[in-house]
């Protein structure tokens, strides 16, 4: 059988590593495209099997360079998205809604069989946030100008190379106290890379047609519970402080300032929203492929990077000396 080809944007990040693997290991070649080739090259070529892994470098609004890319496409996938707003063009308006409908169009154009885009869970109600807004706004320009689409909504995505708990795990094993916005009552269905890639295999090998895709992992935690299970794992422990929402809005206004911000104005508004499946669309479960990847088995796997003696903490030091 003649290999499929898939075109994905946003491939170096967290998400695109395991997926890429999951492709190329099921004879699907890939084009990714980065901007910067000379930093991220070495990178994308060691995810998957040599021979199907073929990378440009395309800036994301070189529309002319990135059509070419489309005539040998039967797939594309979208993976691009961004946390927080920068100066230099990086806004949420250009990232989730711009780039988004100019794929769409293209698929359309060169008639592929399939775009995957993902986007984030709980949009639809946050309705004060300026990442959610734009979001929102990219799925419905989306699925106006291809009709072949699914629209993956994640939860918060983790594995090792992520910047959600590896984060936290830095910041918890610093700080002598950690806040917790909106008491830490937030709700999260944590989805690891692993289950998340497996889903758009899935949607692209099965012909997967619903356009709109919860996409969630095998349990609810709040907020705080995910804390307390990372202090767990790294085997600390700190005061967890609730922290009014006149002084949250406050740091965040400072946090905002910094070249890589811990906290902005509009990710706290974000957090006033649970991060769990609405009811409204179908599920991952739903189309055959649920989570099954628990959140504290898989962070227990690189969280002793964060514990006291790092790798020499594990279970098997730890016997082996209790042996001895």
């Amino acid at each position: 059988m003649k290999a499929k080809n898939c075109l994905i944007f946003g491939g170096s990040g967290q998400i695109g590593s395991f997926l890429i693997r999951k492709l190329t290991k099921n004879n699907i070649k890939v084009t990714v495209v980065t901007r910067n080739i000379h930093q991220k090259g070495l990178k994308i070529k060691t995810q998957g099997n040599a021979g199907f892994i073929n990378i440009e470098e395309v800036k994301i609004f070189e529309e002319k360079k990135i059509e070419k890319l489309f005539s040998e496409a039967d797939y594309c996938i979208n993976l691009i998205g961004i946390l927080y707003e920068k100066k230099n063009g990086n806004t949420f308006k250009n990232i989730h809604t711009i780039f988004p409908t100019l794929l769409a169009k293209l698929c359309k154009k060169h008639d592929l069989k399939h775009f995957v885009h993902v986007s984030a869970l709980g949009i639809n109600d946050a309705v004060d946030s300026n990442y959610a807004i734009s979001k929102l706004d990219g799925e419905n320009n989306i699925l106006s100008n291809f009709s072949k689409t699914t629209i993956l909504r994640p939860s918060v995505v983790f594995s090792n190379s992520d910047n959600f708990t590896t984060q936290f795990m830095t910041l918890l094993r610093r700080l002598p106290f950690f806040p917790l916005y909106y008491s830490g009552k937030t709700k999260f269905m944590p989805i690891h890379a692993t289950d998340l890639s497996n889903i758009i295999y899935h949607i692209l090998s099965n012909r997967i047609e619903t356009q709109v895709v919860e996409c969630v992992g095998p349990e609810i935690l709040t907020f705080k519970e995910i804390l307390q299970i990372l202090l767990d794992l790294i085997d600390k422990k700190r005061l967890l402080l609730p922290m009014p929402l006149p002084l949250a809005k406050l740091s965040a206004k400072f946090f905002q300032l910094l070249p890589k911000p811990l906290l902005t104005e509009d990710q706290l508004r974000l957090l006033n929203y649970d991060n769990i499946n609405s009811g409204k669309y179908k599920t991952n479960s739903e189309i055959g492929i649920p989570s099954k990847l628990f959140f504290k088995d898989e962070v227990k796997k690189y969280s002793f990077m964060w514990r006291d003696g790092g790798e020499f903490s594990t279970e098997k030091y730890i016997f082996k000396n209790l042996k001895e």
